[in-house]
């Protein structure tokens, strides 16, 4: 290894990206618009109050009304870290959830997408894929260097959709926070823009209207593509 190896790859012309903040991003299934509370609040805590159990691994929530809720919207929406989108689901032009670009640090080149808060009918859906898919396309191609998710140790389902959705297993941090009252371990999970391409061909690839059948159903996984590009699997979702 030569000298400048050994202090780590040059990166050589880099720039920073800029910091998220488009107002609209669109896909085939799902459409993210910057989250506002007098635009979304209403719908999105219509969608919500199905199952509260959606809020079991968030820091805030269940909200006991539709005045609450959009008290946190307008909140959440007046920043730019966390920076909050509504998704939509195109089809039917209902909202069914929240997302955000959060820990932004373009001198870095480093994203992470969270707050995710999906209601119980948009859970398991084409269009929240593609919202994720989305959000990760829009960071790779701004130029950041590497998109972070993290999600509590026991959040079984978290886990499980970062491995699906492509990201490569990190590893936990021990107590790294105090949620509700009760402690959280951290799982890391990323995907770095060496990655993207590749990612970019398995997301497309399941998202073709050819892989799916006349009932909607999938032909291909999700998770049988991503794992040709993952780096690491997820030791707590074997066997």
């Amino acid at each position: 290894m030569d000298d400048d190896q050994r202090l780590g790859r040059p990166v050589p012309d880099w720039r920073a990206p800029p910091r998220p903040g488009p107002g609209l991003i669109e896909g085939r299934h799902a459409r993210l618009h910057r989250l506002s509370a007098d635009d979304h609040a209403a719908a999105l805590h219509r969608a919500n109050s199905a199952d509260d159990r959606m809020w079991d691994f968030l820091p805030y929530g269940p909200f006991t009304s539709a005045a609450a809720y959009h008290r946190w919207v307008r909140e959440q929406a007046t920043g730019d870290d966390p920076a909050f989108y509504a998704i939509e689901n195109r089809a039917t032009g209902r909202l069914g959830g929240v997302a955000s670009f959060l820990r932004i640090a373009p001198e870095s080149g480093s994203i992470e997408v969270g707050h995710i808060a999906l209601s119980p009918e948009m859970q398991r859906t084409v269009v929240a894929t593609e919202a994720i898919y989305l959000m990760m396309g829009w960071a790779f191609e701004a130029g950041y260097r590497r998109f972070e998710w993290k999600c509590n140790a026991l959040n079984l389902a978290s886990r499980r959709a970062a491995q699906r959705l492509g990201f490569s297993y990190e590893g936990v941090f021990r107590q790294a926070g105090v949620v509700k009252g009760r402690n959280r371990d951290t799982a890391w999970f990323a995907a770095i823009d060496a990655e993207w391409p590749a990612l970019q061909a398995a997301f497309d690839a399941w998202l073709s209207p050819s892989n799916f059948d006349e009932t909607g159903q999938q032909r291909e996984r999700l998770g049988d593509l991503t794992a040709l590009v993952r780096v690491t699997g997820d030791p707590a979702l074997r066997g």
